[in-house]
Parts: C-alpha cells; structure tokens; sequence
C-alpha cells in the first residue's frame, strides 16, 4: 500500500489538463480545507474530489471488487474510507463549499472525460 499514489494520479492530471484547457486556474491538494481536496476552484467555491473506485467502494463499478484475501481487513479499510469522506465533505458544505465527486472510472477514457467535464463546466457555469 506504500506504493499507492495520493496525489497526481493519472485521473487527476487528466481532469486538470483538461479543466486548464477550458480557461480554469484552480489550486491542488489544499491542505488548508478539509480533506485536501484534489482540486479547488476558489473563484467558483468548488472543489473537486477525484475518487479511486476501489479505495472509496463505488458501489456497481466493477472496480471496486474486494479482494479475495483479508476480506474483513479491506471492509474496514475502504468503509473508514467512506465514512472519512463523509465527514470532509460534511465539514466543506458548513463552510458553504460546493463538491464534486468524480470516481476515476468516469474518466478512464477520452470520449467519458469530455462529458464528464462538460458536466462540470455547466455545474461551474451555474455556480457563477
């Protein structure tokens, strides 16, 4: 689990390539709002937060599959997991910050990332 990235995952660098490239400036992984979101939009007081499948349990993704050994070991960790991300997000919403969840499997390709960030853009659009 050492090895497993945190931060600048392929997902990530894709969104924020992509979001760059539509004119939005945004900040990464500031430690000064709960959670360190992945990426964060001051001008919009939007954050992004770009979810592995596994490591956050989506639920129908067949990503998220549990691993055959240490079963009660990975339920623990991936419902901490879970419960942590509602706490953050929790915390982000008293202070009146607007959050986007992206699973990485949203992103996995070109044709699923550009609508993905289309959806974005309108979301930020309407946040204006």
């Amino acid at each position: 689990m050492a090895s497993v990235r945190n931060k600048n995952t392929i997902p990530e660098v894709r969104l924020r390539k992509a979001l760059f490239k539509l004119g939005y400036r945004y900040k990464i992984n500031d430690k000064t709002l709960p959670g360190s979101p992945d990426i964060v939009l001051p001008k919009y007081k939007t954050v992004i937060f770009v979810h592995g499948c596994f490591w956050h349990g989506h639920t129908s993704c067949k990503n998220s599959i549990k691993p055959n050994s240490n079963i009660e070991f990975w339920k623990n960790k991936i419902q901490k997991n879970i419960l942590r991300d509602q706490k953050v997000n929790y915390e982000l919403q008293k202070m009146k910050w607007n959050i986007l969840i992206i699973w990485s499997c949203e992103i996995n390709n070109q044709k699923s990332l550009a609508f993905k960030i289309e959806q974005i853009d309108k979301n930020l659009q309407a946040h204006c």
